[in-house]
């Protein structure tokens, strides 16, 4: 039930325009976070994050492989993927700032990200707590014959909490249209993959419960997308569900706190010099259309509008007392 990764397509085979818009979206992610990252440390903003530097290659490329009206569900590591999905910068900078006009009106922060019209239902701080929530949906996206597919996003961690084992079946049995992601980033927390898992191949994982599950280079948005698409087509068609293990890493740590001491410094280098940025910097540089100012001029305009909306996400209305009693049910 294993395949291992097709080739990807060189980049020369990609429209220009859908490539710069990968571009675009990947540094996007990483400028938000080390604004984000600042923002924090300067003791500017409120609350707590974890981020997700060098792991921007995932979210950009399943979400480019997603239609409008299909889902997302994330984690409490959720800035790049609500980027990924569409939603503003603006709205995730007055989220985290607190403000009413935030995403989910200030009262989600950093670790609840999210914007049901946008396809993204806000991030799941409990580890696992997403996968039988994205079995749901898609049960409700099939039982209505509704044409969606929903991408779930996890990392390695969940791998070991029972919610997975209970969501992958039931998505099996009943040939759910759901795209299980595992952002394999080696830790969960400050725990190497290794000291919990035998077989550390996640992907194999999908073959106990009957369906397809490939390994991906986590850090090649065009891989990531080659195989999000092949996945999401095979979901949307009624061959049930796929699990996608991306081999990633995060630049930072788990959290806020976090100074990583616990990974080598050998391996530091290793996946630091496997940038997915920096390698899809380079493939778009080979093809001959696509220059370094072109590059220059997106990450520049990009870096104005995150200042932007941080001057007008810390000046936007913060909540009131009123507001507590608001989007409540009992």
């Amino acid at each position: 039930m294993n395949t291992t990764p097709t080739t990807t397509p060189p980049a020369s085979t990609y429209d220009r325009q859908f490539l710069l818009g990968l571009y675009e979206r990947i540094v996007l992610i990483r400028e938000f976070e080390e604004r984000v990252k600042f923002l924090f440390l300067e003791g500017t903003m409120p609350g707590t994050i974890h981020q997700c530097q060098g792991q921007e290659a995932t979210a950009v490329g399943v979400c480019a492989a997603l239609r409008a009206d299909d889902w997302i569900t994330s984690t409490f590591r959720g800035h790049g993927h609500a980027l990924a999905k569409g939603l503003s910068v603006q709205e995730l900078m007055d989220e985290l700032f607190g403000a009413t006009t935030g995403c989910c009106k200030g009262k989600g922060g950093s670790m609840h990200m999210g914007n049901m019209a946008r396809g993204m239902v806000p991030g799941i701080a409990i580890v696992a707590g997403g996968i039988p929530l994205a079995a749901g949906m898609a049960l409700a996206f099939k039982l209505r014959r509704q044409p969606q597919v929903v991408a779930c996003f996890f990392g390695d961690g969940a791998v070991a909490e029972g919610a997975f084992h209970e969501g992958v079946n039931m998505a099996a049995i009943w040939n759910l249209p759901v795209v299980f992601v595992c952002e394999n980033n080696l830790y969960g927390a400050s725990t190497h993959i290794e000291k919990v898992m035998k077989n550390s191949r996640i992907s194999d994982r999908a073959a106990a419960y009957g369906f397809r599950g490939e390994t991906v280079d986590g850090n090649d948005v065009l891989a990531v997308h080659a195989a999000a698409q092949r996945a999401v087509a095979e979901s949307r068609a009624g061959q049930g569900p796929v699990l996608l293990e991306l081999l990633t890493y995060r630049r930072t740590g788990h959290s806020r706190r976090d100074a990583c001491h616990y990974q080598p410094k050998d391996e530091r280098e290793a996946w630091f010099a496997r940038d997915p940025i920096t390698r899809f910097a380079e493939q778009l540089l080979a093809r001959g259309d696509i220059s370094q100012t072109d590059l220059d001029a997106i990450k520049a305009r990009l870096e104005q509008r995150i200042q932007a909306a941080v001057v007008q996400a810390q000046q936007a209305p913060q909540p009131t007392l009123t507001d507590l009693t608001e989007d409540v049910f009992a």
